[in-house]
């Protein structure tokens, strides 16, 4: 049932917010608060339907606009987003629950993606090569696709959506965002400000919902891309369905990331990012630390130096910039708290515990505080699963051949990192690993935006990396054109295949 008393946040299509008349609605809440402060509606095929049509009839004109038009717009988006993302990096805490900080970092880093857009014709510029044969020279040309789903997760409503739909509007697409129902309000602040840059109606799109709008989208004979972040189970069904129907996929899954400290590293260093890396935005990311795989002779001291820092976070409400904030929902933070009961029943120990935590005047919040974990079993749920919160746990091994061996037999390989100052223990890491995004002493490498996003194995279905070059590889499709201008003089038949002279 609906709540009159709760404003309701609807689609964009075409240029304006539009009320819903399904009957569908779902509760957004603000976790620090543990309490619903609004609904949004949750569309049918009819409104995917109407969503795709504006983004098809809009194609027809964007991608005929001369680059040099599109990069104008792309650039007045960029000014407007940098001059108000601490904004939007409020209303991301609101929904979310994360830190402001932890917000704006996330705006600064979709910005970066943006600042990377503005420069597709350089990008995207064709080849071409002059008389490849007598009289004959070829050229090639990368075209836009037409109409391009992009589904996004909860854990950054801004900077996934940066990941893709500012490439795919600059070479010449048009979009249909369907964010996280959890997060629906950074989706439309996006929206109004790509059209306050000028984009015209109809190019980008924001479609609410649940999973009948991503079915909805994924069977749509329009729709000619799929951009998706999530679970590995929900990446593997969309990667599967929509390639089964021929469009292209980027789809992103899960993470389980290991972070490697040797006997020689700088314990502090190490210390301070496993703290980071694990504890920062609640864990709730999929670049996360979750192992801290430590060398034996230093396993002790180093699980002190976490113990000492964790200790010291602050938890609460996003807003007052805390060092760390809530869990999106209720029952995500008690699947998250059941981990750590796993692991206790399977031998680990619990050198910090979150369990209790509670924060002053948000009794009701979505409350779990940083957990460290010594001893983890390699056969527990605890190590082998994707967690996705504040839970760090500590594995004790022999050597880097023993850590090698254990981050390689994972089902992920998102990200990775050791700390070492050998460096050709760094540089043997780095080769042998199986895992797409390493670190050298840096726990979270997400790469800049002119090189790629992307796992490895379980974590990413298929070979379609975000952002970087490939990310306007995957935007584009490339035609060659081979040409020749002749005289009547010099034409023949020839039933052969062609041959260059």
């Amino acid at each position: 049932m609906s709540d009159p008393n709760k404003p309701t946040l609807g689609h964009w299509i075409n240029g304006r917010r539009v009320a819903s008349e399904t009957a569908r609605r779902a509760a957004v809440f603000d976790p620090a608060l543990g309490a619903a402060t609004r609904e949004v509606v949750l569309a049918d095929a009819t409104e995917t339907a109407a969503a795709v049509e504006a983004a098809r009839h809009a194609f027809e004109e964007w991608s005929q606009l001369s680059a040099a038009r599109r990069q104008t717009v792309v650039f007045r988006f960029r000014e407007l987003l940098n001059s108000r993302k601490e904004e939007l990096a409020r209303i991301i805490t609101g929904e979310h629950g994360k830190a402001v900080s932890d917000a704006a970092a996330e705006v600064q880093r979709g910005l970066e993606v943006v600042d990377l857009a503005t420069a597709f014709p350089h990008l995207t510029s064709g080849r071409y090569a002059q008389n490849v044969s007598t009289g004959v020279d070829v050229h090639s040309v990368r075209q836009p696709l037409g109409v391009v789903a992009v589904i996004s997760p909860f854990n950054f409503p801004a900077m996934v959506p940066l990941w893709f739909t500012p490439i795919a509007i600059a070479v010449g697409n048009t979009v249909v965002l369907k964010p996280s129902e959890r997060v629906p309000s950074a989706a439309l602040w996006l929206a109004e400000l790509w059209k306050a840059a000028g984009l015209p109606d109809g190019v980008f799109n924001v479609l609410q919902g649940d999973r009948v709008a991503v079915e909805a989208l994924l069977h749509h004979p329009d729709v000619q891309a799929v951009s998706f972040v999530g679970s590995t189970p929900v990446a593997r069904s969309i990667y599967e369905s929509a390639a089964r129907v021929g469009k292209r996929v980027q789809a992103f899954g899960g993470a389980k990331n290991h972070m490697l400290v040797l006997a020689d590293a700088d314990l502090d260093a190490a210390a301070d990012q496993a703290v980071s890396g694990g504890f920062g935005s609640a864990g709730e990311r999929c670049m996360a630390i979750s192992v801290v795989l430590a060398e034996e002779s230093i396993a002790d001291e180093l699980n002190a130096r976490i113990q000492e820092r964790a200790a010291r976070l602050r938890v609460g409400d996003g807003r007052t910039d805390p060092d760390m904030g809530p869990l999106i929902t209720r029952q995500h933070r008690d699947r998250v708290a059941s981990y750590i009961d796993i692991a206790e029943r399977d031998g680990a120990t619990v050198l910090v515990d979150g369990r209790h935590c509670r924060v002053d005047g948000h009794e009701n919040g979505f409350w779990l505080g940083p957990t460290l974990l010594d001893g983890v079993p390699t056969t527990s749920k605890a190590y082998e699963d994707e967690i996705f919160g504040p839970v760090l746990a500590v594995v004790r091994v022999k050597d880097l051949d023993e850590g090698l061996r254990l981050i390689n037999s994972s089902q992920f390989g998102n990200g990775t990192a050791i700390f070492t100052n050998d460096g050709r223990a760094a540089r043997r890491f780095e080769r042998e690993v199986q895992v797409g995004m390493v670190g050298v002493n840096v726990p979270v490498p997400v790469p800049v935006s002119y090189f790629a996003f992307g796992g490895w194995k379980d974590s990413l279905l298929g070979d379609a990396p975000a952002y970087g070059p490939e990310g306007f590889a995957f935007f584009t499709r490339q035609k060659a054109v081979t040409s020749r201008w002749v005289t009547s003089t010099r034409s023949s038949l020839s039933m052969g295949f062609p041959e260059n002279d």
